[in-house]
């Protein structure tokens, strides 16, 4: 199919938006991926925030500009940062403004995050055509707030699509990065120093890393000592005494602050996997075949991890009313059934299949025409 589109190549330009956490820039990766296939000679802009964890992961992985604004941020209970961040939200309102001008995109794409509102406004009174795609399960405060100036809304999961007009509203699946398909075992089996007999656990709190996360896999990892490895990626922005402490005593566990291109062979080597609750991360798992063990952040995650549950397509770990150790019996009980292993990850493909090329390019074309 991606011959009919290379017979009229246009070099597009294309505006990313997102930030704060990682949850919303991977899907937005695969997305830019696919435009740069099609389209040879691209241009690509990214607006996220100042203190997020995004520019650093961008700047590794991709060739794009970043630009950082004023973020603000509507919490859904009182408290006087809202009028605060009013201003914050004005202030980036004309910061975006004078950013579209400058770059003049061809479309302005976004997966949340409030860094996103203002931008998606700015290119609505520009006349820049805007696509919003919705991972989670319940619809962020962002995403509600973009959808009457989009042309085009996409969701990951289908039934989400009743939830916006009907109109400019379509099923895509969540987009994935071709760069997690790329990971060696072998490879992954050298840069951690693992051994080939013990199956490997690899754990993460999400981009900018989760405190109870952590504290739940180092509980856990004490449990584990001899039955699998543990590569956990804590987060940059986490104290790292605890895990630190921890990797000195136990033999088969190991920590990182950040990967980029380290993940796709950390996912590679992996045979179950601890994270978030975040619909990136969880449809790269159901991308890869993997089994998902989540422990989701209170709020929206936890609707996204009830609804794979419900499915039978991960297992859900509560943060609130789980220790360490019942953590590590989860594990243990996976890793001695191999069965409920097949079962987990196979339903998990089936419930989130990701985006295919030919829709995400189709899409982007009908959009910049």
């Amino acid at each position: 199919m991606f011959l009919c589109f290379n017979v009229f190549i246009i070099n597009m330009k294309v505006l990313f938006s997102g930030g704060g956490t990682l949850g919303p820039v991977t899907p937005l990766l695969a997305i830019k991926d696919v435009i740069d296939k099609a389209h040879k000679g691209s241009e690509f802009f990214w607006i996220g925030t100042k203190t997020g964890p995004e520019k650093d992961f961008l700047g590794k992985s991709s060739n794009l500009k970043f630009f950082a604004i004023t973020s603000g941020k509507f919490r859904r209970y009182f408290s006087l940062f809202n009028i605060l961040d009013i201003f914050k939200i004005f202030i980036g309102f004309f910061q975006a403004f004078a950013i579209l001008w400058k770059t003049n995109p061809d479309l302005c794409i976004s997966a949340g995050g409030f860094v996103s509102v203002p931008v998606h406004v700015a290119a609505w009174f520009l006349g820049i055509p805007t696509w919003i795609h919705q991972q989670d399960i319940k619809v962020g405060l962002s995403n509600k707030l973009m959808a009457p100036f989009a042309k085009k809304i996409t969701t990951a999961v289908e039934k989400n699509v009743e939830l916006f007009s009907a109109k400019k509203t379509l099923w895509l699946g969540n987009p994935v990065r071709k760069e997690i398909f790329e990971g060696d075992k072998e490879k992954a089996r050298k840069l951690f120093h693992l051994k080939k007999d013990l199956p490997v656990i690899f754990a993460t709190g999400g981009g900018t890393g989760s405190l109870r996360v952590n504290q739940l896999v180092v509980e856990a990892a004490g449990h584990l000592s001899g039955v699998a490895q543990i590569i956990h990626l804590t987060g940059k922005e986490r104290s790292q005494e605890l895990a630190q402490r921890a990797e000195k005593m136990l033999e088969d566990y190991q920590v990182h602050k950040f990967f980029t291109t380290e993940m796709k062979e950390a996912y590679a080597v992996s045979d179950i996997i601890v994270s978030r609750g975040g619909f990136g991360t969880i449809t790269e798992i159901s991308a890869l075949g993997k089994v998902a063990v989540i422990i989701p952040k209170p709020g929206h995650q936890v609707s996204n991890v009830k609804f794979l549950e419900e499915n039978n397509a991960a297992v859900f770990v509560n943060e609130v009313t789980s220790d360490g150790l019942y953590l590590a019996k989860v594990l243990r009980s996976l890793l001695e059934d191999k069965d409920k292993i097949k079962i987990l990850s196979q339903n998990l493909k089936k419930l989130l299949p990701p985006a295919t090329e030919d829709d995400i390019i189709s899409l982007v074309e009908k959009l910049v025409k």
